[in-house]
């Protein structure tokens, strides 16, 4: 009976022999055997591992086939060997070459991937305008490399970038105090000459003082879109209150209907968390002139729908407006006329008229207390006082009854007597 191993053919007594040594080497008796390197392969891995397939097999015995034997590419190629782009080599030729562009007469390339502009006759025809050719490099990238969106980026092209944008940026400041100086120096020159235009009375628009130089010249659809962008400065809707559940941020319309800081406690010292600061969207709908606009679109409605066609919130705002302080006169005038029926029916005139200011006076005493309450500096206000006479002792006693226990029983702490009708004969 024979076998193999290794790739060679052992007879009965050899293979008995090779499972004689793989088991002194498991049992630690004789020692691990050593691959092409000088490194002890563990006799404890399976044949099936360590033994290597007939299509890498070297004949050697080793672990070398379980390891990464094709180097890895570098992932990121620095600046010591990147494509040279736009680079040509040598001077352009003077005459036209066999398998060359067409169009402009370099052999790097195809008519088809020509990146010149396309000519009315190309150099293969006039023999005018050759170009050199372009320097191609051929690298080896990865798998990894390959697909990196960032291989061969150079950082110095972002610096470039940011040092022409603070260029731009300084200019444009500069420009924008020049205005600004030019602006106020007209406004001192104007500031003797009376207003002659209705413009000039009521001042620019807000789309006129918002809108920058460039904006002026432009259409009404631009300024209102430079109307709608926030300013970068403020802080946004939807960082004032990062809870989940706080109020809802629309991000279509760019608005926060409710109060981000509902439910908080003001911060005296932080004014981004107070809420007046800034108290949502349906806070302006509901302030200043806002309701009595509302009043008067519902005075409109409730006109209409009694036969009066000529109260129109939209067509006559004006002639509303006259109407609807009229309506307010007289149903004042009538409240106060019933009111005034019912007290002189009634009485209760003095329970109308508000207090005198000096009894709503707040009243200011000063007084300071230590840490076990009593009054250190100023006056302290009196304890309140019952009907019930106070500080009284019965029966000669100096304490009240309770002031003293002893064996379950309450009693005076000046007799030590128990009976609450007990007469105090003094301290025992």
């Amino acid at each position: 009976m024979s076998s193999t191993y290794g790739g060679g053919r052992l007879s009965r007594d050899d293979y008995r022999k090779q499972q004689e040594l793989e088991a002194a080497r498991k049992a630690g008796t004789a020692p691990a055997e050593v691959d092409e390197d000088g490194n002890e392969i563990n006799p404890h891995i399976p044949t099936f591992m360590s033994q290597a397939p007939w299509y890498i097999s070297t004949g050697k015995t080793g672990l070398q086939h379980q390891r990464k034997w094709q180097k890895e590419q570098p992932t990121m190629i620095g600046d010591t060997k990147w494509y040279k782009r736009g680079e040509r080599l040598g001077a352009a030729p003077t005459k036209f070459r066999k398998d060359a562009c067409d169009n402009c007469g370099a052999q790097s390339h195809r008519t088809k991937d020509c990146m010149e502009r396309p000519r009315k006759k190309g150099a293969r025809w006039t023999g005018k305008d050759m170009q050199a050719d372009e320097a191609i490099d051929k690298i080896d990238l990865s798998y990894d490399a390959k697909r990196d969106m960032w291989n061969g980026y150079d950082g110095r092209e972002h610096r470039r970038l940011m040092q022409e944008w603070d260029l731009v940026e300084e200019a444009r400041r500069k420009r924008k105090a020049s205005e600004l100086d030019d602006a106020r120096a007209k406004a001192k020159e104007k500031e003797g000459t009376a207003p002659t235009t209705i413009e000039d009375q009521l001042g620019s628009s807000d789309e006129d003082d918002d809108a920058g130089p460039d904006d002026t010249a432009a259409s009404g659809k631009s300024k209102s879109t430079v109307r709608n962008l926030r300013i970068r400065e403020d802080t946004a809707k939807y960082l004032r209150n990062l809870d989940p559940e706080s109020a809802f941020y629309d991000p279509k319309t760019r608005s926060m209907r409710e109060n981000p800081y509902a439910g908080k406690k003001a911060d005296e010292d932080s004014a981004t968390t107070q809420p007046a600061y800034y108290a949502g969207d349906n806070f302006i709908r509901y302030s200043s002139e806002v309701q009595e606009i509302r009043k008067r679109e519902v005075f409109a409605w409730e006109a209409g729908e009694r036969g009066n066609n000529s109260a129109h919130f939209q067509a006559n705002p004006t002639q509303t407006a006259l109407m609807y302080g009229e309506f307010v006169d007289k149903r004042d005038t009538i409240k106060s006329s019933r009111q005034q029926a019912l007290v002189e029916q009634y009485g209760g005139q003095e329970h109308l008229e508000a207090p005198a200011p000096e009894l709503m006076r707040p009243e200011e005493r000063y007084v300071e207390y230590s840490r076990t309450g009593q009054v250190v500096a100023g006056d302290a206000q009196p304890a309140a006082r019952s009907r019930y006479r106070e500080d009284m002792r019965r029966l000669n006693h100096t304490a009240v009854f309770g002031s003293w226990w002893n064996d379950g029983n309450w009693g005076y702490a000046c007799c030590k007597q128990t009976m609450k009708n007990a007469y105090c004969t003094g301290a025992t």
